[in-house]
């Protein structure tokens, strides 16, 4: 059996944010089939040094902190003609360690978590390349220019431009590019020509016992009114936008009719943007916590109201999965295979969203069966280990698990 190189562009763990939690479970997955060496970035020294009971069994460990300024990298990107999104990842250490392990290990797959990380591929290495893009970014960057003005619009078409470039390269290098839900898939096929047997799609999924668990206890403090929770990285674009029209285009017409309710933001990070919605329009910007389990479990809606948003939303699987009833907008919900209406709901207009939410506030009984009805989807289709289950022969490698239950 040969060995797989995972590069990805941060440290897969802890798993706390939404692209970590998808590059921790696919380097656990691989590691229980074959020896795996990992080179990645830290945001900082306290993250590389983060532990992890499993790293001793990784066959290596390579680590790189990454602090190139964003203005270097913007600079550099001009001069090159590249996307930003590469120049801010490039590192002559990562690219010397990379070489260095295909010539002294019997490395015959590269796994490549986040496309930033495709620019490490060795050009003469002849092994199998696995691509897992998880979400168009290119895409991503085209709504936002679409959504922008100014500069800054400038900035985010180059990207989504130069992007949609590199990714069909790589794509068409790679054995399999993978995608975390079919609509990023088929939206892939449609911009590379590539077929289904080359772009395949592998879902995000959920651990059912944790988000389960009995012991955890609600947050929120001591407020009778009805509670709305948002959840996310709070830096991020996407979810600074979202929170920010929820707050001041939403909520004062909930406040109208359920004048006690509360909007509570939680999640690490938060950006000035988010920090100037506390304590307007009855929104509570919480910040990072300890479980976010509890605030899921002590919210009477859990809302996703993305305007940009691409893939699978991992805040929406944690609500189900937790029995919460959701409101989602459309694009937050694409990529999960849920029907409006009976395991969450979904609005199309800020209006909608205020009638949707308003509704279930109105009607506690059906906002439990809601809730109750997303878990069962959950529970029953969307576990790690039947979303994984393609993955170790993607890479060439066996399953042991697979095997043994075969067996």
């Amino acid at each position: 059996m040969g060995e797989i190189l995972f590069l990805a562009h941060r440290v897969p763990w802890p798993p706390n944010r939404g692209d970590k939690i998808r590059s921790h479970h696919f380097l656990q997955k691989l590691m229980d089939c074959a020896p795996v060496h990992i080179a990645c970035f830290a945001d900082d020294e306290t993250e590389r040094q983060i532990g992890w009971d499993r790293k001793a069994e990784l066959a290596s460990c390579k680590i790189v902190v990454r602090n190139k300024p964003k203005w270097r990298a913007g600079i550099e990107a001009l001069v090159s003609g590249k996307p930003v999104s590469l120049a801010s990842f490039e590192s002559i250490e990562i690219n010397n360690h990379v070489t260095q392990l295909i010539e002294t290990r019997p490395v015959d797959c590269i796994f490549i978590f986040s496309g930033q990380m495709a620019q490490y591929i060795p050009p003469d290495f002849d092994g199998r390349v696995v691509m897992d893009f998880a979400d168009v970014d290119s895409a991503k960057f085209e709504s936002y220019a679409d959504d922008g003005s100014g500069p800054m619009a400038w900035i985010n078409r180059r990207e989504g431009r130069l992007l949609r470039t590199f990714e069909k390269n790589v794509a068409q290098r790679a054995d399999h590019s993978l995608f975390v839900s079919e609509a990023e898939a088929r939206l892939f096929r449609q911009r590379t020509g590539l077929t289904d047997e080359r772009v395949k799609s592998v879902g995000n999924g959920i651990d059912p016992d944790f988000y389960t668990a009995p012991e955890v206890q609600p947050e929120g403090g001591q407020h009778s009114g009805p509670l709305i929770v948002f959840t996310g990285q709070m830096d991020y674009q996407p979810n600074v936008q979202a929170v920010q029209s929820f707050s001041k285009e939403v909520m004062p017409d909930i406040l109208a009719r359920f004048p006690d309710t509360r909007f509570a933001i939680v999640g690490r990070a938060p950006s000035d943007k988010v920090k100037q919605l506390d304590k307007k329009n009855g929104t509570l910007v919480i910040g990072a916590v300890d479980d976010i389990r509890s605030w899921i479990k002590a919210a009477d809606v859990v809302v996703a109201p993305l305007r940009i948003a691409r893939g699978i939303q991992n805040k929406v699987l944690e609500a189900m999965a937790m029995a919460k009833p959701v409101v989602a907008s459309g694009c937050a919900a694409e990529g999960i295979n849920a029907t409006s209406g009976k395991h969450l709901l979904v609005a199309r207009s800020i209006d909608e969203e205020v009638q949707l939410v308003c509704d279930l506030l109105d009607d506690p009984e059906r906002a439990r069966s809601l809730g109750e009805q997303a878990r069962e989807l959950i529970h029953s289709h969307y576990s790690w280990q039947s979303q994984l289950a393609a993955l170790p022969a993607l890479c060439g490698v066996s399953d042991p698990v697979a095997v043994e239950v075969a067996a």
